[in-house]
Order: structure tokens, then sequence, then C-alpha cells
């Protein structure tokens, strides 16, 4: 029998064997891929159109890009993400190359910061070469790169966790991994008319909790419904809770319903859904248009400025530089202390709730949502920073994304909701009402996933697009077979798709598929 640091210890070294797998794959496919071909998976943007640079509202300096070809391709870029730029050395994409063979990389790496269609901004270091990369007389072009800092930060809190001693951490790490009964509050439930029964005692069940609690939602059951209720009778009690999830997409989602129940969220990191609305609590913005940011900006100008005109071994340099430095780091500790100490949710995805402007930030509630599709030491990350964790999601749909077939036999894809779903099952609330499908629909992933608890609400139950269609058709497809295509070796079924195409097999045969691979994974 493992203790919970020896599993812990377990998760580290299977999370170093994907790390490794997925560094060699992303080798593989950048020295063997063609640019074209990595511009057709939304993986680079080629050529590029380089706009303006400038320093942002955080102190660092950004160049501005403008993808010019294959507008309609969707792309892989988002915020966070690590990019090389290069230049094709005979000024043209070498279709069908396979090999990076007349690519040249400028030797610095750049950040997304922000993509709107189009137009991205790119972070870099005060030393790249931006006159090399505005001025070249060949295209340049900008790619996705490995990153690394999402592993460094998982592997710094598994690190963190495993030598935690007589703290929170620990009692929390201690908890998730054995069968001690989770503490609860008692107080009489509270009554919220307009959630269904399972609803209601999901977020009673979240204001019992004193160390943790599961919201378990299949599709359709109104969990973001639930959360954003649970979040906002938490905030009746505790002045401020940081809300995670593993992608940005899942964040923006709950922060934009909380901003719709009139909650102050400050969104750290750009959201992916870019308009006004999303855009107006990120913390960016809301740091450039603090009322002090003005006189921030213009002491970094004097700062760039004195730099510029350095005079050597000056000392009224170093002088005025120190006095400069302190007022401006005063001010960022300022308009630092406002932003957070005014908003009441802090919404950023797993990773990014170790960025540098979150230090010293600590809060009573984590809740993390999507927790079923994060790696269990990516939830370790935000942990250091709670009393008690509230994770939501459903384990029963699409697990975390490993890489390496060895590490995921061997318990990598075994998510932190999973085990203390196993080892604690009085802290889980299943939501058991949905409001998405017709019940002929529904009926098959409630009897195989949810043992059968799982009703369609009544104004659905028999709804349809005719009068007299039929939910669901059963087909036999199995004689049809699958095949393999492409370098990620993606599986496609032509002759499924010749029968959906003729109207002769409707949403619900892929459970029909679903069945057959699932019992060949039981055998």
């Amino acid at each position: 029998m493992e203790t919970p640091i020896q599993s812990l210890q377990r998760q580290r070294l299977l999370l170093q064997m994907e790390y490794y797998a997925e560094k060699e794959t992303f080798r593989r496919q950048t020295e063997s891929t063609g640019m074209a071909r990595k511009v057709k998976r939304g993986d680079a943007w080629y050529p590029l159109r380089v706009g303006k640079r400038f320093y942002n509202s955080m102190n660092q300096l950004a160049i501005e890009v403008f993808r010019t070809a294959d507008q309609d391709i969707e792309h892989n870029f988002e915020f966070g993400k690590p990019v090389m730029f290069f230049r094709m050395q005979d000024g043209a994409v070498p279709q069908g190359a396979k090999s990076a063979t007349g690519i040249k990389y400028f030797n610095f790496t750049g950040t997304v910061s922000y993509v709107d269609g189009d137009r991205m901004v790119i972070i870099v270091p005060d030393s790249a070469p931006l006159l090399d990369l505005q001025s070249a007389d060949v295209p340049v072009g900008v790619q996705l790169s490995f990153d690394e800092t999402g592993y460094r930060m998982m592997f710094d809190a598994l690190d963190r966790v495993i030598a935690a001693k007589g703290n929170r951490l620990a009692y929390l790490r201690d908890l998730f991994y054995s069968h001690q009964k989770a503490r609860k509050f008692t107080f009489a439930p509270m009554r919220f008319p307009w959630l269904n029964p399972t609803q209601e005692r999901a977020v009673n069940e979240v204001l019992w909790a004193k160390d943790v609690a599961i919201v378990h939602g299949p599709p359709g059951t109104g969990k973001t419904t639930t959360l954003v209720e649970a979040i906002n009778e938490t905030l009746m009690r505790e002045s401020q809770v940081l809300v995670c999830a593993q992608s940005n997409m899942a964040v923006d989602w709950i922060a934009e319903k909380l901003v719709d129940r009139g909650i102050n969220v400050l969104r750290i990191g750009n959201p992916t859904r870019v308009n006004d609305k999303m855009l107006g609590f990120t913390y960016e913005r809301q740091f450039e248009a603090h009322a002090d940011y003005p006189q921030l900006w213009a002491i970094r100008k004097a700062i760039r400025q004195l730099r510029s005109a350095r005079r050597k071994g000056s000392e009224s340099f170093h002088q005025k530089m120190e006095r400069l430095k302190a007022r401006a780091t005063e001010l960022e500790i300022r308009i630092n202390a406002d932003l957070f100490g005014r908003a009441r949710v802090i919404a950023s995805t797993l990773v990014g709730s170790n960025s540098r402007i979150m230090e010293g930030q600590k809060f009573g509630t984590l809740f993390i949502d999507e927790a079923a599709q994060a790696l269990e030491a990516a939830c370790w990350i935000p942990m250091k920073r709670c009393t008690r964790v509230i994770l939501a999601g459903d384990h029963c749909q699409l697990p975390p994304t490993v890489k390496s077939v060895a590490a995921m036999r061997a318990g990598l894809g075994k998510t932190l909701m999973e085990r203390i779903v196993e080892n604690k099952p009085e802290v889980v609330t299943l939501l058991k009402v949905q409001y998405r499908m017709n019940d002929e629909i529904m009926r098959f992933s409630s009897d195989w996933f949810y043992d059968g608890q799982v009703e369609s609400a009544p104004q659905i139950r028999y709804r349809g697009i005719l009068d007299y269609d039929v939910p669901m058709q059963w087909v036999d497809v199995q004689n049809v077979n699958e095949s393999f295509v492409g370098e990620s070796f993606g599986r496609i079924n032509k002759e499924e798709a010749r029968i959906t195409a003729q109207g002769g097999l409707s949403v619900a045969d892929g459970c029909r598929c679903l069945t057959k691979e699932l019992d060949m994974i039981a055998c």
C-alpha cells in the first residue's frame, strides 16, 4: 500500500515520462514536417506582416504581427503559448518539404499575449533583435514552440506537495489519498427555488464543506448554473474566491457567467473569446485603466530614456535610476493591491494561477471547473493558495490528454477528481436532471455511465425536430471498419459517413460504435 508521498512521487515520475514523450514528439514534428503542413495545421503563420513594437502595461516589450495568408485556417495560437520566429532562406514555403531545410530561426523565443482573428501580439525579450525581424529582406513567420512552462510549474507543485509538513497543503494531500472523512459545517440547508433538487443539494454541499466537495455534472445537467450559484453563495461568506480551469476557454465561460451575475471578476491571462465584455475584466485592461497608470507609464518612459542616454561612470545616473525604479515599484504595488482588493473572483487557468502578479495572494476557497480534464499535478498548482477546494466536472467524459502510452497505462491519466470520488464518495453530488436531450437519446449514457440515475427534464423529454421524427435509430455497423490517417494516426470511418449522409444513421448511432469500443476495452 503506497503512502500519499509515494503515490505523488510516482505521479512525478509518470509526468516526467510524459514530458520527455511530448518533447520528443515536438522535436520530430519540427524536423520532419514541412512548413506548408504546419501552416495548414494551424501551428504556424507564414508569411507575416510585422507591425509596431511597444511596451505594454506590464512593462513588457511587445511586437504586433498580422497573418496575410491562409486566413480561413483555424490556428492553435492562444495566450501564454511560446513561439519562435523564422525566415525562409529562399523566401518561399517549400511545398511538400519533409525537413526544416531552408528555415532559419531567430535566436529568441516569445510568448503570445493577445490573439484576435489574424492579429497577434507577442511578448519578446528586451534583447530581441526586432530591427532584424522588421527589416528582414525575406518573408518571416512564427510557429508554436515547445511549452516548458506548464511542465515546470507542475513539477514544482508536486515537489511542494511532497515536501509539505504540518500545514494545510499537507493536510489536504493526506486527506485526498485516504478514506478519512472530510469535515463539514453543520447548519440548516438553504433553499434555492430556481434550482432543481439535486442542484440545490450540490450548492448546500459546497457551503457545508470544510475541506472538499465535488459537483458531478453530466452533460446538460446545469453544472455551470450550479457552480455559479455556489460561487455567489460562497461570496456571501468570504470576501474573495479563486476560480480555475484547465483551459482558457473553460475559464472564460465560467467568468462570463459570473460577470452576468454582477460579480466583479479579475481575469488573470487574456481571454480566448475576445470581445469588449471579456477584455474589460482582464488584469491588463484594468491595470491600464487605473488612475495611477499614466504616472507609472511616464516614469517607465523616463527610465528607458535615461538608459538610452546613459553616461558611463556618472553617479547622478545611478541615483536618478534608483529613485525612478523605487517610485515605479511603489506604484505597481499600489495598483496591484487596489485591483485585487476590489475583485470578488480571481479567474485564471490552473497554470496561470502561478503568475507573478498572484504572488502572496491567499483564498479561502478554490473552485476548479472541468477538473476531470486536468492532470492531477496541474490541480495542485493553485492549491497552495487555498484552504478548501471545490471540484466540478464529469470524470465519465473525456479524460486529460496524455501522449505517453506507458505513462497513461501506469496511471497518469487518473485525475485528482477521480481519486477523491473513489476515496470519498460522500463528498460527491451527482446532478440528476438533464435539459439538453430527448429521453431516448439520453437513456444510453444514463444507463451506461451513471447507473440510470440521470433523468430528462419534463419539458425536453419528448422534444424533437418534427412532430413524428424518430429521436434515435440503431443501425448495425458491426462489419464497418475504421482506418487510420495522418502522422497522428487519426481515425476515420468512410462507410459510417456514407450511411450518415444518406440519413440512415442518427447521432445516437455514435453510441452504438462507442458501445462496441467499450466492450472491446472491457475485454
